[in-house]
C-alpha cells in the first residue's frame, strides 16, 4: 500500500447545549488540505467565542495555505515548525484582540489541530479538549489534557476516578490567547486505514463515559450520523457545556486500473 492510497473524509459540527446560551465552541476543517481544528473559548460575555472563532479560522486558513505551497516537498520537521509559527500567530492575534478591547479582556482558547498526509497525523493540541483515535475497535485518547487535574493523576496524589468527580475539572493549565508565549505540544501519529480520529471539546468528553463514547464512534452508519448521535449522546447526559465535535476517517483509495493497451503491453 503506497502513501497515496489513504483518502480521508471529515465532518464537524458544534452545538450549544443545553444550558449555555452561547456557544463558545469552533470548529474548522479543510477537506483539500486535510487540516481539521477545533477550540473551546473561554472568557467573559462573548470573548470565549471570538478566541475560539479567531484561532480556528485563522489556523486553519494559514495552515492550507503553506500546505498548497509546500506540494509534495513535505516533510515532517517542516510541517511541525509550520504547525508551531501558525499557532504563534494565532497566539499573538488573539492576545492583540484582548488587550485592545476591553471586552475581551481575559479571553483564551483551548486547542486540537490536525494535519493528515498519507500515513501520517501530525497532532497538536492545547488545553484539555481532546483527539481520540479509534483502530480495531478500541478507542485510544492520544492527547494528554493540559490540566490541573491531569497534573494531580500524574504526581499520583488523586485517582482517574476521584479527578471525574472534582469540581477542579475546567481548570487548564495552557490555552491559546492568554500569555505572550505558547507552547502546542505536537505529536506524530500512524495512520492505518479504517482509523476514524475524534476531536472534541470537554463537553463531549465530560458528558460521555468512555465506554458509551466507543460505541458510538464505532457505530456502523455513516461519518455524519456518527457527529449527530455524539452530540445527542452529551445533550441526553445534560449538555451543560458547548459541544464540539469533528470526525476524520481514514479510507483505501482503490488502485487505478490499467488501460487495455497498458495492460496487453505488460502481458507481452
Amino acid at each position: 500500500m503506497t502513501e497515496s492510497s489513504i483518502t480521508y473524509q471529515f465532518c464537524a459540527r458544534t452545538d450549544p447545549g443545553r444550558v449555555r446560551a452561547n456557544n463558545e465552541d469552533a470548529a474548522s476543517v479543510d477537506a483539500q488540505a486535510q487540516v481539521a481544528v477545533l477550540a473551546d473559548g473561554m472568557g467573559g460575555y462573548n470573548a470565549g467565542e471570538v478566541a475560539s472563532g479567531m484561532a480556528t479560522t485563522f489556523i486553519q486558513s494559514e495552515l492550507a495555505r503553506w500546505i498548497a505551497q509546500a506540494g509534495q516537498n513535505l516533510k515532517a520537521l517542516d510541517l511541525r515548525r509550520a504547525m508551531e509559527i501558525c499557532v504563534d500567530n494565532a497566539n499573538q492575534a488573539i492576545l492583540g484582540a484582548a488587550q485592545s478591547n476591553p471586552q475581551y479582556a481575559g479571553m483564551g482558547t483551548t486547542l486540537v489541530v490536525c494535519v493528515f498526509q498519507g500515513h501520517r497525523l501530525m497532532l497538536g493540541h492545547i488545553g484539555d479538549s481532546r483527539c481520540y483515535r479509534l483502530r480495531a475497535g478500541v478507542l485510544d485518547q492520544l492527547t494528554r489534557d493540559h490540566s490541573w487535574l491531569q497534573e494531580q493523576i500524574d504526581a499520583g496524589l488523586i485517582t482517574p476516578e476521584q479527578a471525574a468527580l472534582s469540581s477542579c475539572r475546567n481548570l487548564v493549565t495552557r490555552a491559546l490567547g492568554v500569555e505572550d508565549s505558547v507552547h502546542v505540544e505536537i505529536n506524530e501519529f500512524r495512520v492505518e486505514a479504517q482509523d476514524i480520529y475524534l476531536l472534541c471539546s470537554d463537553g463531549l468528553s465530560e458528558m460521555v463515559d468512555h465506554r458509551e463514547l466507543t460505541a458510538l464512534v464505532a457505530a456502523p452508519v455513516p461519518l455524519e450520523a456518527k457527529v449527530d448521535q455524539l452530540i445527542d449522546a452529551a445533550n441526553a447526559h445534560g449538555g451543560r457545556d458547548n459541544i464540539a465535535v469533528v470526525l476524520v476517517q481514514a479510507g483505501v483509495q482503490p488502485p487505478a486500473r490499467r488501460g487495455f493497451m497498458a495492460r496487453l503491453l505488460r502481458a507481452a
